[in-house]
């Protein structure tokens, strides 16, 4: 069995990935608009009628923008967390009943797809990242978290795949014009990851056997792709880790179709 990942959309402005077997597809989150996620979608040899969930992270608009639209379009049951509901709802619009589904466990399937709720430390109501598991293989969504912790790596270890948040340069988003509570928001171990944290959490990944990772949701205004890069590549090598042959390090897109990778 493969176990397929695309990063469609991974910034500020819409947050949304593609997961799936041969029988089984989901979203992780849909964070832009009902029409570039379809585009999206039918660029990687996806058809959007067959999604088979959205999982979504948390409720901050740019990972549901739009969940409701696609859930609606095509009948598409929509997962989150009681907490994550409850401040969603105002904010998708009308959804069927029978396509709210409630994760009330730490693990799920759907289809054939093993799903493991991790959670993160951000300002939203309960914010997870998600493991995806398939065939013996696994891939991982950790964005949108101010800290890194233990329960975080252990759910990632092994993964082929990992897309890890690198989002800013904290001299950018301290010199930026930002008010200051975004910025003391934005650098909170309930905000974001900056290039040192998620550099420093490449090395722990790498260490627990992760063979990839793409880093993403890197703010437009306050971090470079480049720098991003450069500083994990520098962290990875200097603790011995060599950049594309013991990891895979990339960098995600902010719109637009990353890559479409399979494992097997």
């Amino acid at each position: 069995m493969s176990l397929h990942f695309s990063p469609l959309l991974s910034s500020s402005s819409g947050n949304c990935s593609f997961f799936g077997t041969e029988r089984t597809k989901l979203l992780v989150d849909a964070g832009g608009a009902g029409g570039t996620i379809e585009g999206a979608l039918r660029e990687i040899g996806q058809n959007p009628s067959e999604i088979s969930a959205i999982l979504i992270t948390h409720e901050h608009i740019d990972h549901i923008r739009g969940a409701g639209v696609l859930s609606r379009r095509y009948g598409i049951p929509v997962y989150a967390n009681e907490q994550t509901w409850e401040e969603m709802l105002k904010k998708v619009g009308d959804i069927p009943f029978k396509n709210m589904r409630v994760i009330d466990e730490a693990a799920f399937y759907v289809g054939d797809i093993c799903v493991q709720s991790v959670p993160l430390s951000h300002d939203a109501a309960n914010p997870v990242g998600y493991a995806l598991m398939a065939g013996g293989r696994k891939m991982g969504v950790l964005t949108d978290t101010g800290k890194v912790t233990e329960g975080m790596l252990r759910a990632m270890e092994r993964a082929s795949i990992v897309l890890l948040e690198s989002n800013h340069d904290p001299e950018m988003l301290k010199n930026s014009r930002y008010p200051y509570r975004v910025k003391t928001r934005i650098a909170s171990s309930k905000g974001h990851l900056n290039n040192e944290k998620a550099a420093e959490a490449c090395m722990q990944l790498a260490n627990r056997g992760v063979r990839g990772i793409i880093l993403g949701h890197v703010s437009k205004e306050n971090n470079h792709k480049k720098l991003a890069y450069e500083v994990c590549c520098r962290h990875l090598t200097q603790g011995g880790v060599r950049v594309g042959t013991d990891i895979a390090l990339t960098v995600a897109r902010r719109t637009g179709v990353t890559g479409f990778y399979t494992v097997k």
